[in-house]
């Protein structure tokens, strides 16, 4: 029987796939290292296993001990999963810019999770870093992981990571791509990769708000470069001792809404269902594809998995709320706000007066009329007052009498831009029928609360 003692020994081997529709008219071959299939669902299982086998090496963990570290969320679950196998207790310590999802996990394998703020310098004591190395002091046979300048993160990918790379490429490989966060897998992996062939391209992709590209060029760190950003996973407010700036060839910055919306990309035009940073990095290589030739065979490594980012990235009113989403808003996305409310109306041989108190006890402006299971007209506030005010008895008329032309009807796929000439001052709404053929009034508080 071929099987594995435990899911540490399911680390690694992860494929490479060719990135085919993103990349069409750029030259070479370009792939991506899908680091999804760790057990852990990232490439930090990779390094998180070497860091707690290297520490258990020097002492610097016994038995029954606590393993502490600050966190994005895919360290926190590699060393979760060691610690589950070798019978440690893990608390982490992440930014509150985390997603849900990450943090959910992690509580899930059985951590500890504390979550500090994003907005404060990294010295500062309410900070992630700060609160992560007070407790492994204050608690008692812990140990302090300290990815960012913890030589086994390097060592990890240059034992792993990068020979993978080198022999599933047949040492072809011209350029290796991937967002820089703790420096761990660019370093070790540009490291042996160098080592192979010391003229292949070694590429890290940044984000804006992060000093590393700056760094890097001029040799300065610019307090000024640093500002709060939503990319989550690469960039940095400081330096990390993993960060080896000798084996990096050059650092593009992505923003926060090419990262985004390039990993939704991914995921409906690759199939590649990946974390924030994969769409940093693919960004990243088609800014610089200019720089490529058809012989060039590229390598990005893809990070984690989009199931830390369904509440984010993958969820459309929080990309619309950060101006990320340029997808036009359609009928379904109009009748948000009520779609789980049941359509107000009247009979046709119902009375005015009757209209009016219906108005008046759901608070709405306009009303659609029905006959039987036909729309037949609609009304709205404006016609009826300017009605009443030439009858005073159109009160015990019966609506039909009345009534202005019915409302127009449309499907829930239609385009915002198509739904609004439909509504003018002699037509104040218009119904959406939906999949399941209920209906839904769109008016113009819909529209101007969708644009907003």
């Amino acid at each position: 029987m071929k099987i594995y003692n435990n899911i540490l020994e399911t680390i690694g081997n992860t494929p490479l796939v060719k990135i085919n529709k993103l990349t069409e008219g750029v030259k070479g071959t370009i792939l991506g290292k899908i680091e999804t299939f760790n057990p852990g669902n990232s490439v930090k299982d990779r390094m998180a296993l070497q860091m707690v086998e290297d520490a258990e090496k020097e002492g610097l963990i016994k038995p029954g001990g606590t393993i502490i570290e600050g966190t994005s969320g895919n360290t926190g679950m590699g060393l979760a999963l060691a610690a589950i196998v070798k019978g440690y207790k893990v608390i982490f310590t992440v930014a509150d810019k985390q997603s849900q999802e990450k943090i959910d996990i992690l509580r899930a394998v059985g951590a500890e999770v504390i979550v500090c703020p994003t907005n404060v310098e990294p010295t500062d004591p309410r900070s992630y870093y700060s609160v992560a190395k007070r407790l492994a002091e204050e608690i008692p046979n812990s140990w302090y992981v300290n990815q960012y300048d913890n030589p086994s993160n390097t060592k990890g990918h240059y034992l792993s990571t990068g020979p993978e790379i080198w022999e599933q490429t047949e040492g072809k490989i011209t350029h290796f791509v991937v967002g820089v966060g703790t420096g761990g897998t660019i370093s070790g992996v540009g490291k042996y990769l160098k080592e192979k062939n010391p003229n292949i391209k070694i590429w890290g992709i940044d984000t804006y708000g992060s000093v590393f590209k700056k760094y890097h060029e001029t040799g300065e760190f610019d307090e000024n470069e640093i500002y709060p950003y939503v990319t989550e996973g690469i960039g940095e407010d400081i330096l990390p001792k993993n960060v080896d700036f000798s084996v990096i060839d050059h650092f593009e910055k992505v923003t926060d809404k090419d990262a985004a919306v390039y990993t939704r990309e991914l995921a409906t035009k690759e199939g590649l269902f990946l974390g924030n940073s994969a769409g940093a990095a693919i960004k990243g290589l088609l800014q610089l594809k200019d720089e490529l030739t058809d012989d060039d065979v590229v390598v990005i490594l893809f990070h984690d998995s989009g199931t830390r980012y369904v509440g984010k990235i993958f969820n459309d009113d929080w990309m619309r709320d950060r101006g990320f989403l340029d997808r036009k808003p359609n009928a379904m996305d109009l009748i948000k706000g009520h779609k789980n409310l049941p359509l107000i109306s009247v009979e046709a041989d119902e009375l005015v007066e009757h209209v009016s108190r219906k108005m008046l006890k759901y608070d709405i402006s306009q009303i659609p009329v029905k006959q039987g299971e036909k729309f037949v007209g609609s009304l709205s506030d404006t016609f009826l007052f300017a009605e009443m005010l030439k009858d005073p008895k159109l009160g015990s008329k019966s609506v039909e009498e009345i009534m202005q032309p019915p409302f127009p009807i449309v499907e829930p796929n239609v385009k915002l831009e198509e739904i609004s000439p439909l509504i003018s001052k002699e037509n104040t709404a218009v119904l959406m029928k939906d999949y399941v053929n209920n209906y839904h009034i769109i008016t113009k508080f819909d529209i101007i609360s969708t644009i907003k």
